[in-house]
């Protein structure tokens, strides 16, 4: 049985949390080919500000960063007109809200965007499997071209531009997304990343990419603010990760010299590895913890006690429970998540979700 722990506040680096639930990164698809969320996004994340966090939905910082069909981005003046909204919404229903950065690298198909850029990842090493698109169903991923050596100054960049106009917006802070078998995980990863140059090879060359990314980031907005996901082990996206254990030694021991805001830490979805990864990276991670995959309550209230975790991330739970803590706190049963609607447009699945009923008493 869950006890009060999830309900006590927490301070993550400058963010004050009223309470241990976090709302996970969503990918919904609800957004238009240009990246702009859609109009009901805000009722959306107003309805679950029952989290003490809410992180967004991944967001690309570039259009050479949007794989997936209609995913948001934070780079053009109508998709920050539209966050903007979000974040007033989020902020009046008295939650904390930070922006998820990222970019898919080779996880894409150029017809899922509306603006002409190239796909691009650390090799020439297309993803496997296909990509869903609106135009054409399922599809290969595109072959993509390896970044050149000097661009990836300019993503870092982009990265930072993107975090500066999720600040200005209000945010409470932003979460790079290094994680998943996207972009920065492609350069961890040992079977995507076969570069000859700085940025592969040895454990230092592969984390050099995703470090050059978080400090641009940390440059513009303060640490204090900046959050990074890591998933090791996690082979979605056909990531493979040889040396995984002394990887993210290395990964993560960098990222805790860096006086981060919080380290979210994602367990694998399936017995891919024998190490416990929550505990990898709280043994070379000395500042708050958020954790994810698969907890419940009373496992995150463990994970809590024990002191490993400052809060716990939970995912399809609050896409069909926009009051989740409420639900704990009664002990009331949790609405069971529709995956046919996960990623498909409109209301259906996102916002209609039903809530408790205020006289409901404890199960």
């Amino acid at each position: 049985m869950a006890s009060d722990v999830l309900f006590t506040p927490t301070q993550l680096g400058a963010l004050k949390l009223k309470n241990r639930f976090v709302m996970a990164p969503l990918t919904r698809s609800r957004a238009n080919e240009m990246g702009v969320p859609a109009d009901f996004a805000t009722e959306y994340y107003a309805q679950r500000a029952g989290a003490g966090l809410i992180i967004t939905e991944a967001t690309q910082a570039s259009f050479q960063g949007m794989g997936y069909p209609r995913t948001p981005g934070l780079h053009t003046k109508a998709q920050m007109v539209r966050w903007k909204e979000i974040v007033d919404a989020v902020h009046g229903a008295g939650s904390k809200i930070v922006s998820q950065i990222w970019h898919v690298g080779r996880v894409a198909a150029a017809a899922n965007r509306g603006v002409k850029a190239d796909v691009v990842a650390p090799s020439v090493v297309p993803a496997p499997g296909q990509i869903y698109t609106d135009a054409s169903g399922f599809v290969a991923h595109d072959v993509p071209r390896a970044l050149a050596t000097d661009e990836i100054g300019a993503t870092a960049k982009e990265f930072a531009t993107a975090a500066r106009h999720a600040i200005d917006l209000g945010f409470d802070g932003v979460e790079v997304h290094s994680a998943n078998g996207y972009l920065l995980h492609q350069f961890l990863s040992t079977n995507v990343n076969k570069r000859a140059d700085r940025y592969g090879g040895s454990i230092e060359n592969r984390i050099r990419m995703p470090l050059e990314v978080i400090d641009a980031v940390i440059a513009e907005v303060g640490s204090n603010r900046v959050g990074v996901r890591v998933s090791p082990g996690h082979q979605f996206n056909g990531i493979e990760e040889d040396e995984m254990v002394p990887l993210y030694e290395k990964y993560i021991a960098e990222l805790d010299k860096r006086d981060l805001a919080y380290l979210h830490v994602m367990r694998p979805t399936a017995n891919t590895v024998e190490e416990d990864v929550v505990a990898l990276a709280r043994g070379c991670f000395s500042g708050p913890m958020i954790v994810a995959g698969g907890y419940d309550a009373d496992s995150a209230t463990a994970v809590i006690a024990e002191g490993t975790a400052a809060a716990v991330a939970f995912g399809q739970s609050f896409i069909a429970n926009p009051d989740l803590p409420e639900r704990v706190r009664r002990r009331a049963a949790l609405n069971a998540p529709d995956e046919a609607t996960f990623y498909t447009p409109g209301r259906a699945g996102y916002t209609d979700y039903p809530v408790l009923a205020a006289e409901e008493t404890r199960a």
